[in-house]
């Protein structure tokens, strides 16, 4: 008997667990994993999983990434506790690894053996990376125009690349239409209760290395949303078990030129047609899966949400670079920029302990110049 089933965030709607990408047959909603029974834990771990043999997860050594004191960019921002924890050191080069792992373990559990999945770059490269090592067959379908770095990295692992032209939303309606045609699994980091699942192991490291206390900020750059919904689903085990007292406050920054959470968190008139280029192309989510959910847990924590300019992106990128010999891919890089932002409107106070995942390296990403 399983230990889990997927359950519905938003109507509380249940159904036996699966790799199926529908979706709540009441309402639509993303689903979530839920646990039925305790005991299944990530090797070495006490970070609940829906693997049912955590011995046998397909795994390439991601987790435990280093969290650093940034002193030189925190006395530039007026923080005397700002942390970046370096998820650019999982084994393709950004946190996606961590849901990946999981959703890759979970598929060939369900015996899965070719599967389909749309990315802007890191989650492609990512399930293209542990897709070889389970042996499974993988096709991604990217944005034509992605950075070439990406791309190459991507090929680099033996799947078959589908680039196609138009929006982020287009390649994902092109990866849907080929997996149903071919009735071929679809592993959506967007929408994959598994992915948003393996993400939460980040929650779990940053207070372990914080001695057990929570700090007060975690500041996330949010596209879709899951290392976000991750964190937030870790910290309330977390709080739940007592390892914690309370929930931190989780901050959203998204570009100003791709902003649907932040119009819909404050109210903001903007739709999918006002989007338009970014370099911050991790983020650039004209309509977020799962962006009521990530509104939601905003409101429960007390948090923000943010949009930032490009200038400011690249701004911010360079100080990284310059100062702390952090070289962060543009994404990455916005949610310092926020975090300034923050900073300056008084959220967030000089003596707070800060936290912001540096979600991939430079090398990625096209360099500022």
């Amino acid at each position: 008997m399983s230990h889990i089933e997927l359950g519905c965030p938003r109507c509380g709607r249940s159904r036996a667990a699966d790799m199926s990408d529908e979706g709540c047959l009441d309402c639509g909603s993303p689903l979530d994993v839920v646990y039925l029974a305790a005991g299944k834990t990530l090797p070495g771990t006490d970070v609940p999983t829906p693997i049912h043999e955590p011995r046998a997860m397909v795994t390439l050594g991601e987790g435990n990434t280093p969290c650093v004191l940034l002193k030189a960019l925190g006395e530039r921002l007026s923080l005397d506790g700002l942390h970046a924890k370096l998820e650019f050191m999982n084994p393709t080069g950004s946190f996606k690894d961590r849901g990946t792992a999981t959703m890759l373990s979970v598929a060939r559990e369900f015996g899965v053996d070719e599967l389909v999945e749309d990315s802007s770059g890191n989650a492609g490269a990512s399930v293209s990376a542990y897709a070889a090592r389970a042996g499974i067959k993988s096709h991604i379908f990217v944005p034509a125009e992605a950075p070439e770095a990406k791309l190459r990295q991507i090929r680099a692992y033996g799947t078959e690349i589908h680039p196609i032209q138009g929006t982020r939303e287009v390649v994902t309606e092109a990866a849907v239409a080929y997996h149903r045609e071919r009735g071929l699994v679809y592993a959506s980091h967007m929408l994959s209760p598994y992915f948003a699942e393996g993400t939460k192991a980040f929650a779990y490291e940053v207070v372990s290395q914080f001695d057990g206390i929570r700090p007060d900020h975690l500041v996330f750059p949010v596209g879709n949303g899951s290392l976000f919904i991750g964190a937030y689903n870790g910290l309330r085990e977390m709080v739940a078990s007592g390892r914690i007292d309370k929930m931190p406050e989780l901050h959203a920054v998204q570009a100003r030129n791709v902003m649907p959470l932040v119009a819909a968190f404050n109210d903001e008139s903007w739709g999918p047609d006002d989007a338009s280029k970014t370099v911050a192309g991790g983020i650039s989510v004209a309509a977020p899966s799962r962006q009521w959910q990530i509104v939601d847990i905003l409101g429960k924590v007390g948090g923000s949400a943010v949009a930032v300019d490009e200038p400011g992106i690249l701004s911010m990128q360079r100080h990284l670079a310059e100062i702390e010999g952090i070289f962060a891919e543009p994404t990455s890089a916005a949610a310092f920029a926020g975090l300034e932002e923050l900073k300056k409107a008084g959220v967030i106070r000089r003596d707070d302990t800060v936290v912001v995942p540096v979600t991939g390296f430079g090398l990625k990403d096209e360099a500022p110049t």
